[in-house]
């Protein structure tokens, strides 16, 4: 089983307002809402590709009801923890630039917070669990921290996509995957990073520090895998980028639902270019028919 957790879901809300006036009433030319979270577009997608998920996280309120009723919707099992307060909504307003306006999250109580670590102690070792973005306010700092422990304990694979101490903290515990962006790899590292000549050796640092497999995201310039036995680049296929959010969770998505069939990270890199790459050709995220028509576009060498 692939678990993902999201501590911070969210409504994405969708408008498109085209010309945007600040300042003065504006008139949507359409909108829509689909279930947000980094953890949750993970187990959409891996819902596509037919690999067994189950997404844990957050939900309260009639957003959480409205999230949890699309989830099963669309055939993607889940184990939330209901809560009191009220799940996130998120705008992502699109007009000729992109803006977007994020909540900052429920209070999570401490029964609650507990109740979800008490949920890892059902991971086993055959297990991998990908956490994935922000995590509430009201959370302890070392939250990340203390369900990596739980998952290390079973013996369980882990994934960490999140930023700055959290993902520091946890590179310890030698995680299966790390995936930053150009821009949040300068800025864990606190450098300047321009070209990829620039990024190779900070990818090597978190291999040093503890990661197995290291992806480096680098938007139009494709992106950059580090392993132990090797480094290698992959280019992105040719389309129309029509959305931007999603696209680094669909790429997580593809790289572990491949890897965990078959424990090769190149054809998996392949596999995460192509999903990364159909989401944002796409309005929402990447389906299993864009994705299977991208994957013999894609090209990987070796560095």
């Amino acid at each position: 089983m692939i678990y993902t957790i999201t501590l911070n879901p969210s409504i994405d809300y969708i408008v498109h307002v085209n010309p945007f006036h600040l300042g003065e009433l504006n008139k949507m030319n359409d909108d829509a809402k689909f279930p947000g979270g980094k953890g949750i577009n993970v187990s959409r997608v891996l819902t596509e590709l037919e690999s067994d998920t189950t997404a844990i996280g957050f939900l309260g309120g009639f957003t959480g009801n409205f999230i949890n009723d699309r989830l099963n919707k669309d055939g993607i099992h889940s184990d939330f923890i209901s809560i009191s307060d009220d799940t996130r909504i998120n705008i992502k307003l699109k007009s000729d630039v992109e803006t977007e306006i994020n909540g900052q999250g429920p209070t999570i109580t401490p029964s609650e917070a507990n109740e979800l670590l008490s949920r890892l102690d059902n991971v086993n070792k055959k297990d991998t669990v990908i956490l994935s973005g922000s995590k509430p306010p009201s959370l302890s700092e070392d939250f990340y921290e203390e369900m990596v422990k739980k998952v290390k304990k079973a013996q369980a694979e882990f994934v960490i996509d999140t930023t700055g101490k959290d993902l520091k903290a946890t590179l310890s515990y030698q995680p299966l995957l790390v995936k930053p962006n150009r821009e949040e790899l300068s800025e864990l590292f606190h450098v300047s990073l321009k070209t990829i000549q620039d990024v190779i050796p900070y990818g090597k640092k978190l291999l040093e520090m503890g990661a197995k497999h290291v992806i480096i995201s680098m938007a139009g310039d494709g992106a950059l895998l580090f392993t132990h036995n090797g480094i290698y680049q992959g280019f992105n296929p040719k389309g129309n980028v029509k959305n931007s959010v999603g696209a680094g969770d669909s790429m997580i998505a593809g790289f572990i639902g491949e890897f965990t069939k078959n424990q090769d990270p190149i054809s998996a890199f392949k596999m995460g270019i192509a999903c990364g790459s159909a989401t944002a050709f796409s309005d929402d995220l990447a389906k299993k028919e864009t994705i299977l028509s991208l994957l013999n576009q894609i090209e990987i060498k070796e560095i």
